[in-house]
């Protein structure tokens, strides 16, 4: 023990009293040097030091070399919490730095005192005495601490007492020490092991098998290890990792062998001598020139509790495996699974933007897409082509570094996109390219992840500079024949004007509630495939179609160019359209989906054609009452329980022969002139409109007697076309019409003109 900690003899006391202190101190060691944890070690201690020297409390502080702290641990509220300081602050630290002890009369007064304790604790401290814990070799492993001394003061005794218990003490508090610190050290090694899966962190499949065998074979001390997973089309297991030999694809029926037991029952099987077992296959050996002694086999089972493979142990060195080695496997390869299924996912997601990236690539349009902070992410080669630049000149620049000048409004509508929650066009877009003008469409988007948050932005740029713009318009609007014979004329055409059309509306039935029954995506698709067809037909005519508004088609025959048999062409379109329909049903059905059912209306007159909008969006279409009726006769279908109904214009203008049938008389919603309305009758079977010809006939006999306001005689004949044909509802629909006006006769003179309320 130092000089410096001896005490003179005559503070020592008398003999007895040195006595007394050698035996306290042999006892001090004896009841620590049984005590297993260091916390028991440092609690004893306390208690010991402050009952001898008769203080309020004490605190033993040991050094944490490794984080340069000064650690102890106090029970507050039954929970034992551990105070960690730096060990160069407050009194402890100036001792544990120096060397010496101290004693502090007054703690508030002195300046190295650190509060922050009293603090946690709650306690005052009043006067503090301190010293360092040495060992027997004078190092210095931590610092005692008592506070507030009972009666009167610290002396200098008191400080030789505190630094005899603790010299005392030391060893075993080393010690102690050091084994806490070795079971802190096996703790994590035995989480190591068991999240040693977190090898399964490896995405890339090939690699992840590879290190599972790895880590398998490393953990249990093994020769060979192998995973074998299930492929469900082959009911064969298969490998392509195996440790100690070149890579080789195994597979073998998922029933035989030790795996194979292991994969069709499930349970482990642990083999000390593979060669006395009757299940062991030999045949692998064979071909290897391994030779196997033990077998630990366990099953891969993913989280729906699905089977999917095995995993395979061989040869343990040093012995058969065991019940901790059968544990230990187990728990590593529950995690197996699961990183399985996350490489699979990777996979996929992988071949997903293969797909993506071969598909920009594989487009017309440029693409660009931005981060949120405006660098460009990606350039598809259409872009490059169009801006003429190289991709190591464009991708990881800002966008206002890239677009500049002339083409900065990019930058200011890329912008602007922070402000709008949908995606916009910019139309007819100007961009000067290597010095020259470039026209374009250009479509803002937002990109967005699985929750709607906004990743970025993405700009579709298409080319329309001079004849692929108008081609690429008006390929979009009507047949591509017509569309190349008007470029070839001229593109004055497409001025806005009037001239004679025959307009197609067509409309879905009961679209809310398929809509309601399919979801979003259902309801995507079946629009998708439902205006292929109908747009096929349209086009087979010559006509052009004019806009998608819902669910509902816009057609119109006659423009912009026109034919002698404009009429009969537009009605050929319907019937084509419904014998379409029909047809396409049967598939529906077939695949135990809903038919679809559509109203179409026809109409002859004159409209307006030509580009209408802004100078940034514009569309060509046609305007006027002509497209407004045909309009109101598709919503009529609904009316007179119709499929096809034909204006009065369009009946007198057609010049083939079709099964044609007098409907009504009608005012329509929004005008004062009445018009003669048809319903065309082609697309019928047998099946679907029994005796046509008969039905028609008396319906048409008994729309002769309504229009004399002869209301039994008309009610007779509607209800001998209902014997011809029991579904007709408009023999249905004007037996209820006369009825009505037989109860309530119209006023004034009948002249068989009904007047309908709705749309």
């Amino acid at each position: 023990m130092p000089k410096r900690g001896m005490v003179r003899k005559r503070d020592q006391g008398t003999d007895s009293d040195k006595l007394q202190q050698m035996e306290m101190l042999l006892n001090l060691s004896q009841t620590i040097a049984v005590m297993d944890s260091i916390d028991e070690v440092l609690n004893a201690l306390v208690r010991l030091t402050t009952s001898e020297i008769d203080a309020e409390r004490g605190t033993i502080f040991l050094n944490d070399a490794k984080t340069g702290e000064l650690f102890s641990r106090i029970t507050l509220d039954d929970e034992l919490r551990e105070i960690r300081i730096m060990n160069t602050s407050g009194i402890a630290g100036w001792v544990f730095q120096a060397n010496q002890g101290e004693i502090i009369h007054d703690a508030y007064q002195e300046e190295r005192f650190n509060r922050s304790i009293d603090e946690q604790t709650g306690f005052v401290t009043k006067n503090i005495l301190c010293a360092p814990i040495r060992t027997a070799k004078g190092e210095v492993i931590g610092v005692a601490q008592v506070l507030n001394k009972k009666r009167g003061r610290f002396s200098k005794s008191d400080l030789s007492l505190l630094e005899s218990m603790t010299t005392q003490a030391a060893i075993t508090l080393q010690n102690a020490q050091l084994v806490d610190q070795a079971k802190k050290s096996h703790n994590k090694e035995l989480e190591f092991l068991d999240l040693v899966s977190n090898v399964i962190s490896e995405l890339d499949l090939s690699v992840l098998l590879q290190r599972v065998m790895q880590e398998a074979t490393r953990m249990l001390n093994a020769e060979r290890s192998t995973l074998f997973l299930n492929d469900e089309k082959t009911s064969e297991l298969w490998s392509q990792v195996g440790m100690g030999i070149e890579s080789t694809k195994i597979h073998f029926p998922n029933h035989l062998g030790i795996a194979g037991k292991v994969f069709t029952s499930g349970q482990t099987m642990n083999i000390p001598h593979a060669y006395a077992d009757l299940n062991f296959n030999p045949s692998f050996d064979k071909q290897t020139g391994f030779f196997t002694r033990s077998i630990l086999c366990v099953p891969v089972v993913n989280k729906q509790g699905k089977l999917i493979g095995v995993t395979q142990v061989l040869n343990k060195k040093g012995g058969p495996f065991t019940d901790e080695d059968e544990s230990r496997l187990r728990a590593f390869t529950a995690q197996i699974s699961i990183a399985l299924e996350n490489a699979k996912l990777f996979d996929d997601v992988r071949q997903m933007q293969n797909y993506n990236d071969s598909m920009l690539e594989s487009m017309s349009n440029g693409v660009m897409t931005f981060d949120e902070n405006g660098l460009i992410v990606t350039c598809n080669s259409p872009a490059l082509r169009m801006l003429q630049a190289d991709e190591s000149a464009v991708v990881g620049r800002k966008a206002e570094e890239f677009f500049v000048e002339t083409n900065s409004w990019i930058v200011e509508e890329l912008q602007r996109l922070n402000d709008k929650d949908e995606s916009y066009l910019a139309m007819d877009a100007e961009l000067l390219v290597e010095g020259n003008s470039m026209f374009a469409n250009l479509t803002f988007v937002h990109l967005l992840d699985h929750e709607q948050q906004r990743l970025g932005k993405m700009i579709m740029i298409e080319d329309i500079s001079s004849e692929k713009r108008m081609r690429s318009t008006l390929s979009k609007h009507m047949d591509p024949t017509i569309a190349n014979s008007l470029l070839d004329e001229s593109e004055d055409i497409l001025g806005g004007k009037e001239t004679t059309a025959t307009v197609l509306f067509s409309d879905i039935r009961s679209f809310t509630t398929i809509t309601e029954e399919l979801g979003a995506l259902g309801t995507v698709n079946l629009l998708n495939e439902y205006f292929t067809l109908m747009v096929d037909c349209i086009r087979a005519e010559g006509g052009m179609l004019d806009k998608f508004i819902g669910d509902a088609i816009m057609a119109a025959f006659g423009v912009p160019l026109q034919h002698d048999d404009d009429e009969d062409r537009a009605v050929r379109v319907a019937i084509d359209m419904m014998k379409t329909l029909t047809a396409w049903n049967v598939e529906r059905a077939a695949s135990g989906k809903p038919p679809v059912h559509i109203g179409i209306g026809l109409n002859s007159d004159h409209v307006i054609t030509g580009n209408i909008g802004s100078p940034t969006r514009m569309d060509y279409t046609m305007i006027g009452d002509g497209v407004n009726l045909a309009a109101r006769l598709e919503s009529a279908c609904k009316y007179y329980k119709a499929q096809i109904l034909i204006s009065d214009n369009t009946y007198k203008a057609l010049k083939g022969t079709y099964k044609i049938r007098p409907v009504d008389r009608v005012v329509v919603k929004g005008k004062s002139l009445p018009v003669d309305i048809y319903e065309v009758l082609d697309h019928h079977t047998e099946e679907s409109f029994p005796d046509l010809m008969d039905t028609v006939s008396y319906f048409s006999e008994g729309l002769h007697c309504y229009r004399k306001a002869e209301w039994n005689r008309a009610i007779d004949k509607f209800e001998k076309a209902l014997s011809h044909h029991p579904g007709d509802g408009l023999s249905e629909m004007y037996i209820e019409r006369c009825q009505l006006l037989q109860k309530s006769p119209p006023e004034g003179e009948w002249n068989g003109v009904w007047t309908m309320s709705e749309k």
